[in-house]
């Protein structure tokens, strides 16, 4: 049984400016909260926490026609975690990015899905940013489920 999230967002960007920066592997700590760095080698992704512990991932797909981004967190406190970053574009100016986790132990979803919130909020923030800085409050609702039910492997 895996624990399972999901957040989206509405962002006033087209699609494709918001896929430069959130399908791009290395640039993840920039729109991130709580991640300080991250390094890609092939289909490795190390990300360091504000905390300096370092978490292992798998890039499992960046597909650029889809705007889809897919991982893994292989660190040996998960038996199972997929986090999946999709931006969908809705008209030439707008899109909706969803950010979707599930894991087990079925509580990390919950607690990544606190993370993944925040990190869609942040993305948000600075890509509407039309003042060329990244300070203030980002605006916008911000949709979310989760489920701690079985599911599909």
């Amino acid at each position: 049984m895996y624990g399972t999230i999901r957040h989206e967002i509405r962002i006033h960007r087209t699609a494709a400016d918001v896929w430069a920066l959130a399908g791009d592997a290395t640039k993840l700590h920039t729109w991130f909260p709580g991640i300080v760095n991250c390094t890609v080698d092939g289909n490795i992704r190390v990300i360091t926490m504000g905390s300096g512990m370092p978490m292992p991932e798998e890039i499992l797909v960046i597909d650029h026609a889809q705007r889809r981004f897919q991982y893994r967190i292989t660190a040996p406190l998960f038996v199972h975690h997929r986090g999946t970053i999709d931006v969908i574009e809705l008209t030439d100016d707008e899109c909706i990015v969803v950010y979707s986790t599930e894991a087990d132990p079925r509580t990390m979803a919950l607690v990544i899905g606190g993370g993944t919130a925040g990190a869609l909020t942040e993305l948000k923030r600075q890509m509407e940013d039309t003042t060329g800085t990244t300070t203030g409050p980002a605006t916008g609702t911000m949709n979310d489920t989760a489920e701690l039910t079985e599911a599909d492997h």
